[in-house]
């Protein structure tokens, strides 16, 4: 629908109408001549104006209409996709970017085409049809909810461009989730783990993932300038992640980046220094100082300023980390557990030690309290001042009963076991 505006003007003695209008977001102006004299009944003129600009409107939706029709792509969905991702790959990180195309590239483009659907012919049953074949593939619900979140947002972009003129993702509606159950370690455990890591390239990595509840990447990205010795503070501000990458033969290789910018706005978080953390971090940068001078000129000066690097500068890898984690549980015995429950396990700690779900929210940086109400559904010990509340109150059968109740009680049969027997009145 195009929104003209007109008024009447004279040129040449003659009334003539000025019709305004948008194609593309460019103002266009038009001349027509009413033919009516300027001496002549303005009246008439304004009538004339009235029917020359619904004629044109008329004209110009009719031409479009046309136009689009006889210029219109069939374009297919899995090949939009693929388009859909290469135009937001410059307004997104590098890390989102390299989801979206494990994803897009990967069953996304397995399965449209198998099952090929022009991107205006789709329909919200074809999307449901998709997500039930990643659930036969074994794809859980919270990883559906994924491919869903991305089909959405491209198609969206679909409405806002008028490649579409409805998105048929929102009808669809997001996949059910699983009920988040993370592991953890409980006390003993943490403490039988510091044990176990103690002077290995682990140490630190574990204790501050541990005690300040980090993502690998963040830990990772923790940079000697994030440190204040002097007012005991810790600053979680960078991290450090793997992305895929393309050379120019096309191989498909991973690669870390660091990053000055944490997950979200709330990730962003100055936290104290603990004592032992503390001796810890200046063991560790004595030693790094050491290895600068032996090894001098092979020595890795790019990640001077990060603390989590080995003996020859170069940036701990989140894939060694977690690969070398679990190595070390292996070899000594240890529950296994993923690296990132111990994230998990400082949460959990929080909520037994009886720490606000606020606090804890501000201590793991999470955006949502709805991500940190998880914890309080990981220990039932939590739940036993609960449990002994609801005791005191109540009671099984009428079992708080007094001496005048049991009176009234007849038994019918000897034979016919009375639960009175079994209960303390």
């Amino acid at each position: 629908m195009y929104n003209i505006t007109a008024y009447l003007t004279v040129k040449n003695k003659t009334y003539y109408t000025v019709l305004t209008y948008y194609v593309d977001g460019a103002r266009k102006l038009k001349w027509v001549s009413t033919g009516i004299k300027e001496n002549e009944s303005k009246k008439k003129a304004e009538k004339k104006l009235i029917q020359i600009r619904d004629e044109f409107k008329n004209k110009l939706e009719t031409i479009t209409t046309t136009k689009t029709e006889d210029t219109k792509v069939q374009i297919l969905f899995s090949d939009y996709m693929l388009k859909w991702l290469d135009m937001i790959k410059h307004q997104i990180e590098e890390s989102t970017y390299t989801g979206y195309k494990r994803q897009i590239e990967g069953r996304t483009k397995e399965y449209f085409t198998k099952n090929p659907i022009t991107l205006e012919d789709l329909k919200p049953v074809h999307i449901l049809d998709f997500y039930n074949w990643l659930y036969s593939q074994g794809l859980k619900g919270t990883t559906v909810t994924k491919y869903h979140a991305n089909i959405r947002k491209a198609l969206d972009y679909a409405v806002k461009t008028d490649l579409i003129l409805t998105n048929p993702a929102i009808k669809v509606g997001r996949p059910p989730q699983e009920q988040f159950i993370a592991d953890y370690y409980n006390e003993e455990e943490l403490n039988n783990l510091f044990k176990t890591i103690k002077d290995t390239s682990l140490e630190l990595i574990v204790y501050l993932t541990a005690f300040y509840g980090l993502r690998r990447s963040e830990v990772l990205g923790i940079k000697w300038s994030a440190i204040d010795f002097e007012n005991k503070t810790i600053t979680i501000s960078h991290k450090v992640v793997t992305v895929t990458d393309e050379d120019k033969d096309s191989k498909t290789k991973n690669k870390m980046i660091t990053k000055s910018k944490t997950k979200n706005k709330s990730s962003y978080r100055t936290l104290p220094l603990f004592k032992e953390i503390e001796e810890l971090l200046l063991y560790t940068r004595k030693m790094q100082e050491y290895y600068i001078s032996i090894f001098k000129d092979s020595y890795n000066k790019q990640f001077k300023d990060f603390v989590c690097v080995d003996e020859m500068g170069n940036l701990r890898k989140p894939d060694y980390v977690s690969h070398k984690f679990k190595q070390l549980l292996r070899k000594n015995n240890l529950r296994e557990i993923r690296f990132h429950d111990l994230r998990h396990s400082c949460g959990t700690l929080l909520v037994k030690k009886g720490i606000s779900l606020r606090e804890i929210q501000d201590w793991l940086g999470h955006s949502s309290s709805r991500t940190t109400e998880r914890y309080t559904h990981l220990d039932s010990s939590t739940k036993i001042k609960s449990a002994s509340a609801i005791e005191n109150a109540l009671s099984f059968n009428g079992s708080k009963c007094n001496e005048d109740n049991k009176k009234d009680i007849l038994v019918l049969d000897s034979n016919i076991p009375n639960k009175d027997n079994f209960s303390n009145c």
